[in-house]
């Protein structure tokens, strides 16, 4: 069991405004729609929403990008946005973040992925997304790894958020990895199926529950089967810790040489679980850069988990909202 001092809490988390972390990832839009329904179509037998309000917020690798600032650090995000109205939306929500906006790569043959929600009394009716999920062309890879190459003497630690919609290809995760090691940076990995096996000597892979048991063909994952399907996926990957997060179960922290560290689940009141795993990942990451080994970085971030899922919708964590929580959770 980790435990910490009011010193230590205080000393770790003042050093994450010092870090400085590269986030390279599917950035996405999240658009909601928000309605009532008072009548059926006379053209097809669905609800008619009549559209209230609406708002955009940072999603996928975008969201990570906020956690990240949010908690102090200094984010460099990169990724690919189209030409389009959505996409000058997205940059614009990252300047008003005071977020940087120059590793936002533009392809004009692609449009900004969008994913469009229509809730209505207080239920998700529809979701829509516009994307292209087709690999990038060869000369954005390259202007990608040169722009990498260039903050590499100057950041403390790199997350790759993966949602297989283009971006991250073998080459270029195996490139940039490369470039990590070399210049001995960290390197957190938030996973997807496509591109699962190619995050190999990595330090920390997180993949989820769902992930891990259809990578490894699983029916079930509890017990001797996780610690089973953990060690197989060291074994495969040679990264320094693994975390697999387990929805209400918590987490599974794994470490070359040392036992099974399971985390349960805070006990709060859940509200939403949307962006949780953004969470996980980029306190993880700030974690590690600012000196946490994996259990401490694990516990704190299991906490921020605790809070966002706490709040309704897509909420990023607040750095002195988590000292609060971690003071109480630790000096009560």
């Amino acid at each position: 069991m980790i435990s910490f001092t009011t010193e230590q809490l205080k000393q770790l988390l003042g050093h994450f405004s010092e870090q400085k972390i590269l986030v390279i990832g599917d950035l996405m839009l999240d658009h909601y729609l928000w309605g009532d329904i008072s009548r059926i179509s006379p053209e097809a037998p669905v609800p008619v929403v009549d559209i209230e309000s609406e708002e955009y917020k940072l999603g996928g690798a975008a969201n990570v990008c906020y956690n990240v600032a949010t908690l102090g650090a200094t984010v460099i995000p990169i990724g690919v946005i189209g030409n389009d109205e959505n996409g000058e939306r997205l940059s614009e929500i990252f300047r008003e973040s005071r977020m940087a906006t120059e590793g936002l790569f533009i392809d004009s043959s692609r449009p900004t992925t969008i994913k469009s929600r229509v809730i209505a009394r207080g239920q998700h009716m529809i979701r829509t997304d516009r994307e292209t999920r087709s690999p990038l062309d060869e000369s954005l890879n390259s202007q990608i790894i040169r722009f990498v190459s260039s903050h590499l003497n100057d950041i403390d630690g790199i997350i790759f958020e993966d949602y297989n919609k283009g971006l991250l290809s073998r080459h270029l995760i195996q490139t940039l990895i490369g470039l990590a090691k070399e210049h001995h940076i960290p390197v957190s990995v938030d996973p997807k199926f496509e591109n699962f096996f190619d995050y190999e000597h990595v330090s920390l892979f997180k993949p989820n529950r769902k992930e891990t048991m259809d990578r490894l063909g699983l029916v079930q994952m509890d017990g001797d089967a996780l610690e089973k399907a953990g060690q197989k996926l060291m074994d495969r990957l040679h990264c320094d810790a693994l975390l697999i997060t387990l929805g209400d179960k918590g987490m599974a922290l794994f470490e070359q040489g040392t036992p099974l560290v399971t985390i349960p689940t805070q006990a709060v009141k859940v509200h939403d679980v949307s962006g949780a795993g953004d969470t996980v990942i980029a306190t993880m990451a700030v974690c590690l850069a600012a000196g946490a080994n994996y259990k401490e970085a694990a516990t704190i971030a299991n906490q921020a988990a605790g809070i966002v899922c706490g709040q309704v919708g897509i909420v990023p964590i607040d750095k002195d909202e988590l000292l609060k929580t971690l003071l109480r959770r630790f000096n009560s």
